[in-house]
């Protein structure tokens, strides 16, 4: 077991390497490049269904749709949960389009700033009032119904629309100015702090992260491997020490701090005695 999870370690702390590549291929499922246009199954990523290029439905918007619709979405609900359980919020880090997008934007050279722990409550918020609540009490026609705020739809949807009419000459139908306002404040913000989107207001992200804790592949602070070098603290792109970050809701599992050898991923059928927190200073 010792040397299945050793192996296990070597090969995750190498792959995080590649993280960007792993992301750029999904990318290619999602984007649709066959022209299959699924959009009768859900994708367990957030990317907008009514973008030109969108090969599935997005999880989101089937929820706000058959809130609105006083339905239970049984498939996608079934589909969370199961891909929580085994991968949690592995899913946001490797495969979702939108934070790939936003990993891209953070490679600029600018300032760079972490959000405070608390405000990634904000995503339960949304995932509560905007995708749920308002569509199932007021239905698709309110101006609060989620895919009319969100900037993705924005980025990869309306925006598309509006360049492809504009190509064939047709009357332009811009985005209102609420979902411009969002997707320029989200552009800005994504500019100076990592995935402002994922860590503060995505309600998929909410989701993934409730399995953070109890899903069969998770991170693991090696307590006694730790020499209080902060390695992990400067690894973390979220911001703070990974013994605190491992776990908690907020986190992508981008698996930089891998690369400290306090870190690894690990399953729950590798065990290991050692206490996840440590109280270090500093």
């Amino acid at each position: 077991m010792s040397m299945a999870r050793n192996k296990l370690e070597s090969i995750t702390s190498e792959l995080a390497r590649w993280r960007g590549w792993v992301q750029a291929g999904f990318l290619l499922a999602w984007l649709d490049p066959w022209m299959l246009r699924m959009h009768t199954v859900c994708s367990p990523v957030f990317h907008c269904y009514s973008c030109p290029m969108a090969t599935f439905a997005c999880p989101i918007g089937v929820l706000a749709n058959f809130s609105a619709l006083h339905l239970f979405p049984f498939a996608v609900v079934g589909l969370l949960v199961v891909l929580g359980a085994i991968f949690s919020s592995f899913v946001c880090g490797w495969a979702c389009p939108f934070g790939f997008l936003q990993d891209l934007i953070a490679k600029i050279p600018t300032p760079k700033f972490a959000l405070p722990a608390w405000m990634g409550a904000g995503r339960y918020i949304v995932l509560a009032v905007f995708v749920l609540a308002i569509p199932y009490w007021y239905g698709e026609a309110s101006p609060l119904f989620f895919c009319r705020l969100c900037p993705a739809g924005a980025i990869e949807a309306a925006l598309p629309n509006t360049i492809q009419q504009a190509i064939k000459g047709n009357p332009l139908v811009w985005p209102t100015a609420t979902k411009l306002i969002i997707l320029a404040v989200f552009l800005v913000a994504a500019f100076f702090t990592w995935r402002p989107w994922c860590t503060v207001i995505c309600p998929l992200g909410a989701i993934y992260g409730l399995f953070n804790h109890v899903s069969f592949f998770f991170l693991r602070f090696h307590a006694k491997r730790c020499g209080g070098c902060s390695e992990c603290r400067s690894l973390c792109v979220d911001g703070g020490r990974s013994e605190h970050r491992v776990d908690g809701l907020r986190c992508v599992r981008c698996m930089e701090c891998t690369k400290c050898h306090a870190v690894s991923v690990s399953t729950i059928l590798t065990t290991d005695n050692t206490p996840n927190k440590l109280n270090i200073q500093g």
